[in-house]
C-alpha cells in the first residue's frame, strides 16, 4: 500500500507537503535561536550549547539534536526525490513547451525547480562552514558559534552566499506554504486568501530575521 501510494502522483505531492512544512517548523525555530545572537555572545553560545543537553538525563549528551538532523535529513531528501520525480512525471506528459505561458503565474512559482537547488547546495555549504568547520574562514572555534558567525559573515563572500539562499527561501515558502496547504486539502475558495496571505507573511519574516543576523554584522551592531 505504501508502495501505491509513493508511485501516485499524489502521494509523491502529499510527502512534498508534508515534508515541506517539517522544515518550515524547523526554519521558524532556527531564525528565532539564530536572533540569539543580537543579545551577546554568552547568551547565544549558552543557547548552542543547550541544543545538545536537550531531553537530559534522559537522553544522552546530543541525541536529541542529533534526532533532530536525521528527520531533517529524511525530510530534505524525501522532499527533493519526490519533487525531482514530480518534474520528470510532468515532462515526460508534456515533452513540447507550451506556445503560451500563463500570465498570472509569479516569479516564485516559476523559480522552485531553480530555489530548490540553491538552498540544496547551501545546506552543505552551511554544514561545512558552522557546523564542521571545514570551509570555515578565520579559524573555526568549537563550542563558539557566536565567534563563528562572526567570523563567516565579515567576509563578502559568506554575506553574499547568504543572501542569496535567504532570498531564495524567500520565494520558496511563499510558493510552497500555500501548495502544501491545497494539497492536504486546506485550501478553498473562501480560505485561498487567508493561505496566500499567511504565506506572504512567513516568507518576510523568515527572511528578514535569517538576514538580520549578517546585516548586524556588516552594520557592527554584532561584533
Amino acid at each position: 500500500m505504501a508502495r501505491t501510494v509513493w508511485d501516485s502522483s499524489v502521494g509523491k505531492k502529499t510527502v512534498m507537503a508534508v515534508s515541506g512544512l517539517i522544515m518550515l517548523m524547523y526554519l521558524v525555530a532556527h531564525m528565532i535561536g539564530n536572533l540569539k545572537i543580537f543579545f551577546g555572545p554568552g547568551e547565544f553560545n549558552h543557547y548552542a550549547h543547550w541544543l545538545r543537553t536537550v531531553g537530559e538525563p534522559f537522553m544522552h549528551y546530543e541525541w536529541t539534536l542529533w534526532l533532530i538532523r536525521v528527520v531533517l535529513v529524511v525530510a530534505v531528501v524525501a522532499h527533493a526525490v519526490s519533487a525531482y520525480q514530480l518534474s520528470r512525471r510532468g515532462m515526460k506528459a508534456r515533452p513540447s513547451k507550451y506556445v503560451h505561458r500563463k500570465a498570472r503565474t509569479s516569479y516564485a512559482t516559476r523559480t522552485m525547480r531553480w530555489g530548490g537547488i540553491i538552498l540544496g547546495l547551501f545546506i552543505v555549504w552551511h554544514i561545512l562552514d558552522l557546523t564542521t568547520g571545514t570551509v570555515h574562514s578565520g579559524g573555526f572555534q568549537e563550542g563558539r558559534p557566536y565567534q563563528n558567525v562572526v567570523d563567516t559573515f565579515s567576509t563578502w563572500y559568506g554575506n553574499v552566499v547568504y543572501l542569496v539562499a535567504m532570498l531564495a527561501v524567500g520565494l520558496h515558502i511563499r510558493h510552497g506554504f500555500w501548495s502544501a496547504a491545497q494539497t492536504l486539502g486546506a485550501g478553498s475558495r473562501t480560505r485561498d486568501r487567508v493561505l496566500k496571505t499567511v504565506a506572504d507573511i512567513l516568507a518576510l519574516l523568515l527572511t528578514a530575521g535569517f538576514i538580520a543576523v549578517p546585516v548586524g554584522v556588516m552594520t557592527g551592531v554584532v561584533s
